[in-house]
Parts: C-alpha cells; sequence; structure tokens
C-alpha cells in the first residue's frame, strides 16, 4: 500500500491555564494551506483518508476528502503525544522565546510538560501503524495527523530509534509505501511544492 502521512495546517496559539487539553482549530492560513494541499493531491488516486481525532487535523483532511467523495475517517492512535496539554503553542514561537519545554521535546522528557512517555507514545504510534496497513491492502491512504506521530511512524518504518528527528513543514506530506509482510520504505519525505505551485489538469 501507499501510505501517504500530512502534518496539519496551521492551528490558532491557546495560551495555558484553561484546565481542558487545547484542541486548536486552523487559522486561515491553516485553511488555505489545506486546500492548496486538496488541491494538489486531487490529481492523484485516493482510497482512503485517516485522521486523528483532534481539530486541526481533522479540519486539514475534510478538504482531501471533499476532493475525492470520501468520508473522514477518525483514528485514535494518530492524536499527538501532548493531545492532553492545556496549551498549543506553535514551534516557531517556542524556538523564538527559547522555551524549557523545547529542550525537554527534543531531549524525550515529554511527561515533564504532562505528555505520553517516549515509550507509550512509540507503542501506541506502532500498533496504529501496523492496524492501517493491515486493514488496507494495494490502497493509497492519506494519514493527517501531526508532527510527532509521523516523526515516530516514519522512524520505525526506517528502523531509527530517534523519536523528533525532522520537522514536518504545516501540510507537508511525506510518501512512504508498506506492506503486510513487514516491507516498509520511505518515498519521499516533507514534500511543500503545493505551496508554492498548482497543478494544471492535462
Amino acid at each position: 500500500m501507499d501510505l501517504l502521512w500530512v502534518r496539519h495546517g496551521e492551528p490558532e496559539r491557546i495560551a495555558a491555564g484553561r484546565g481542558v487539553p487545547a484542541d486548536p482549530a486552523l487559522t486561515p492560513r491553516g485553511r488555505e494551506q489545506s486546500e492548496r494541499l486538496a488541491a494538489w493531491l486531487a490529481f492523484e488516486p485516493i482510497d482512503v483518508v485517516l485522521s486523528s481525532p483532534q481539530r486541526r487535523a481533522v479540519e486539514t483532511a475534510e478538504p482531501i476528502a471533499r476532493a475525492h467523495h470520501l468520508p473522514v475517517q477518525i483514528v485514535a492512535g494518530l492524536v499527538e503525544y501532548d493531545s492532553r496539554s492545556d496549551s498549543y503553542i506553535p514551534m516557531e514561537e517556542l524556538r523564538a522565546t527559547n522555551d524549557p519545554h523545547l529542550t525537554a521535546m527534543y531531549e524525550g522528557r515529554w511527561e515533564e510538560f504532562g505528555a505520553e512517555s517516549t515509550e507509550t507514545f512509540r507503542a501506541r504510534v506502532a500498533t496504529t501503524l501496523d492496524e492501517i496497513v493491515d486493514a488496507n491492502p494495494g490502497r493509497r491512504v492519506v494519514a493527517v495527523c501531526h508532527g510527532g506521530v509521523i516523526n515516530v511512524a516514519v522512524a520505525i518504518m526506517l528502523g531509527l530509534d530517534r523519536h523528533l528527528w525532522f520537522e514536518p513543514h504545516y501540510t507537508s506530506l511525506s510518501r512512504t509505501v508498506a506492506s503486510r509482510t513487514g516491507v516498509r520504505s520511505l518515498a519521499s519525505l516533507n514534500e511543500r511544492a503545493h505551496l508554492n505551485a498548482r497543478r494544471e489538469s492535462a
């Protein structure tokens, strides 16, 4: 099967202190990014559109599904490792302010800010990956989710031990190939052409 990983579009910022898990929607820019990706993928055959249940992922998946007359299928195992956090601060801001969460994130100390442990998260993503591959032989599947999920899923497919080893751009596309026999390969990583160009029909 062909398994295309998509990171959600740019989400709204949610400050800490609300006491409930943050579930930001897309910004206007994020919605534009998602529409551009959907228009780009409209030229390719797609059989299944999966999404994390988090709002920013669902809103990114919906235009893709609509372009192919498909439903968005929610997969709980695609949630991000910090899905229960009461804030969502974009990576750009974390870097600009040298936020200590960023260091903890890269060093795998995720539990310090209320997230899953790296071991728990990796095991969940591995199980979810196997379930997706087993359920979709011979299909082209788009999985819309989050940067951490994509990092770990692709690392598992490549046999890497690292967790956060590259930064997926908003609505970036990473193409992988997988079989139920265990063969896994990477075809492309972090594609962003759709953000700067549009395909023309023949």
